[in-house]
């Protein structure tokens, strides 16, 4: 049997894949008509919302509470900002605006993994 610590971070990649599809497909729709950085934060609004539901309900199976909505909103602020700065970065270095947020994601991911257990332990 697969230890709870295991299943956890199954259940995180899983709620974290759609989270992050869904945040890149938002970004890839609207960064013809705007920011690269604007376009990230929007698909971010929205798929924070959708995240916090799912992590609270699958991934740590817990009750949504103020103290793990504002412990969860405090670290995808985090997540946010280092998200926005690493995006500006891979595209100076020269990845196209399109393809920028899948090394973004392989930093960040993890970082935020971190964060949010935290706050639901």
């Amino acid at each position: 049997m697969m230890n709870e610590k295991l299943k956890e971070a199954i259940r995180f990649c899983i709620v974290g894949g759609i989270s992050t599809l869904l945040q890149y497909a938002i970004y890839y729709l609207l960064l013809p008509y705007m920011d690269e950085r604007l376009a990230l934060t929007v698909g971010y609004i929205i798929s924070f919302c959708c995240n916090y539901v799912m992590t609270t309900r699958f991934t740590f199976r817990v009750k949504a509470n103020a103290k793990n909505a504002g412990g969860f909103t405090l670290s995808h602020i985090v997540n946010w900002g280092l998200q926005v700065v690493s995006l500006s970065f891979f595209i100076w270095m020269g990845v196209p605006k399109e393809w920028a947020p899948i090394p973004m994601y392989m930093v960040c991911v993890p970082i935020n993994f971190l964060l949010v257990r935290s706050f639901f332990r």
